[in-house]
């Protein structure tokens, strides 16, 4: 009698693999780039004339007054959170 040879449809079909390899994932760091885990408090002064728009430099202790909290230490930095440092960076820099 010849042995049976196991074709592919006669296997058992498996719905999910035996073993799962996960990515590793890894932290991007600690710095002021989108993804990043922000170093520092940063905040930013507001207008006191009653506009409420920022004004002056990005610092990382509250200014007093009217300021407002861009991140937190040990927080991600957003998208936002570094539209909001470029724009006070430019305008520091005069170009604003």
């Amino acid at each position: 009698m010849a042995a049976r040879k196991d074709t592919p449809n006669d296997l058992p079909e498996q719905s999910t693999p035996a073993a799962t390899i996960r990515t590793q994932e890894y932290s991007a760091g600690t710095g002021w780039e989108v993804g990043q885990t922000a170093p520092e408090d940063a905040y930013r002064a507001l207008d006191v004339s009653g506009s409420g728009e920022p004004t002056g430099p990005v610092v990382n202790k509250h200014p007093g007054g009217y300021a407002r909290q861009i991140v937190t230490k040990g927080a991600l930095v957003t998208a936002g959170v570094k539209r909001e440092l470029d724009a006070a960076e430019a305008e520091q820099d005069g170009e604003g």
